[in-house]
């Protein structure tokens, strides 16, 4: 697999990332900067969800919370109040959240306008199944919302690293290799995995380690779409695994 730094991919992500992209086109081209945005939030309702589930809401009216909220950023000029040097994809959608649910207001009426648009489609997710493994522990809503994030961030680095194995030809090799990714490696791990894939030790080393750095170029890549610009990837890095380990 060529290194994407000197294919030109790497250095791409951060200079038509999607978040990058909503910004510079909300003034000279809305239609695409919608589209971009439309697209970031549906990869990325289920924190928005958690979040609002914790603040009290049932699943009905979270989901009803959810898409309306989606409808309100995408219609209501919420992308003039970002500040195009500081603003994170993250922090936008939290606090523009944190304003709708407070207006009581405005959550009705816009109960009222989501019921006949919708931005998610509701019968392909799994919401309040995936709400229901949350810790019923005392992670407050914006705690729970900043883990979620995380979490749903690396799993979507995760299905595009199995997407590329799968692609590859190597399925056998991600699946026996994936969980030393998330844990640890057990006592015998290179000698037991070589002899299921017909490798040698040092071969099954050297690919963990391609895996594991490969992981590491699409995360970057995958929070590069979701920062302003480069020099915010390697704090949000610390930052999404600081709310993991909350």
């Amino acid at each position: 697999m060529a290194d994407p730094k000197e294919t030109g991919e790497f250095s791409a992500a951060f200079t038509t990332t999607q978040w990058s992209e909503v910004l510079d086109a909300r003034q000279t081209d809305p239609r695409r900067a919608r589209a971009a945005l439309e697209n970031l939030c549906t990869r990325y309702w289920y924190p928005l969800y958690a979040f609002i589930r914790r603040r009290g809401h049932g699943p009905h009216d979270a989901e009803d919370l959810t898409q309306s909220f989606f409808v309100h950023i995408l219609e209501h000029g919420a992308l003039n109040k970002v500040d195009q040097g500081k603003g994170l994809f993250r922090t936008f959608l939290l606090s523009s959240l944190v304003n709708f649910l407070s207006d009581q207001r405005d959550r009705d009426q816009a109960l009222k306008r989501g019921g006949g648009k919708e931005i998610l489609s509701w019968d392909a997710l799994t919401a309040e199944e995936l709400y229901q493994q949350e810790p019923a522990g005392d992670l407050t809503a914006e705690k729970l919302f900043e883990r979620r994030w995380a979490m749903t961030l690396i799993n979507q680095v995760l299905g595009r690293l199995r997407q590329e194995y799968e692609t590859g030809g190597k399925r056998e090799l991600f699946l026996e290799l994936e969980g030393c990714l998330t844990g640890g490696i057990g006592t015998g791990f290179y000698e037991e995995t070589a002899k299921r894939l017909g490798m040698n030790e040092g071969a099954v080393r050297v690919a963990l380690h391609r895996l594991r750095r490969r992981l590491g170029e699409l995360l970057r890549s995958e929070i590069a779409h979701t920062v302003a610009g480069p020099d915010q990837v390697d704090e949000e890095i610390r930052h999404l695994f600081a709310a993991i380990s909350q």
